[in-house]
């Protein structure tokens, strides 16, 4: 089995990955919180695998 990784991440993939409901994202990114995102034209969002690794360094701890 091929796994490959994708660059951009929807909300549900995103929300998978974290083990968050999808109202936890929207009030993070309502709290200007979540992970930085792009919003497409039709008004879907993704988010780049860079900038939720990024967001994830940027919140772990410094035991």
């Amino acid at each position: 089995m091929r796994t490959s990784v994708r660059s951009h991440l929807t909300v549900v993939d995103l929300c998978d990955e974290l083990g968050i409901a999808r109202s936890t994202f929207y009030d993070w990114r309502a709290a200007h919180k979540a992970p930085r995102c792009i919003k497409l034209p039709n008004g879907g969002i993704r988010i780049r695998r860079v900038d939720l690794e990024r967001w994830l360094d940027e919140h772990q701890d410094e035991w």
